[in-house]
């Protein structure tokens, strides 16, 4: 005989956490398909949107990028040399930090990142519906979390 598990919820659907990582999986899902076509995985995808959207001509440290993107530092270094042997992002040593690497998104890459932001708008809008006040209600709610769970 099985002992039930021992939970505040009556089923897994009326758990936040539960509902939380099937949506991801599946909006995951449809963002890998958006990609394909870039021949982009989301990971590379997110760091060159984050090179693109804060572009200049000095682009940002890997620390800095690491921070902004909320990615791990390490995986954050192995995906900028995959960018950069695509010719997607340039590195060089900062000039006035000689341990920071500064990235910075090519020509290429913003355009590849261009593209593929396109397609994965289009994914989120078809995903969480194009009712305006419920995305920003969503948004703000995840906003929310996250600032609760970075703290």
């Amino acid at each position: 005989m099985t002992t039930p598990l021992d939970s505040r919820f009556a089923s897994g659907d009326a758990s936040p956490g539960f509902l939380l990582w099937q949506v991801t999986n599946r909006w995951q899902a449809a963002i890998r398909r958006a990609l394909a076509p870039q021949e982009v995985t989301h990971v590379q995808f997110v760091l060159l949107a984050v090179l693109t959207f804060g572009d200049s001509d000095e682009g940002m440290t890997q620390a800095a990028l690491s921070q902004r993107a909320g990615a791990d530092p390490m995986m954050v270094s192995q995906v900028i040399r995959a960018l950069a042997e695509r010719d997607l992002v340039e590195r060089r040593q900062d000039a006035t930090d000689r341990r920071a690497v500064r990235v910075r998104a090519t020509a290429a890459g913003r355009e590849l990142a261009r593209a593929a932001n396109r397609a994965v708008e289009d994914v989120d809008e078809e995903f969480f519906g194009p009712d305006a006040t419920a995305s920003h209600s969503l948004v703000d709610h995840l906003a929310a979390v996250l600032a609760r769970s970075s703290a």
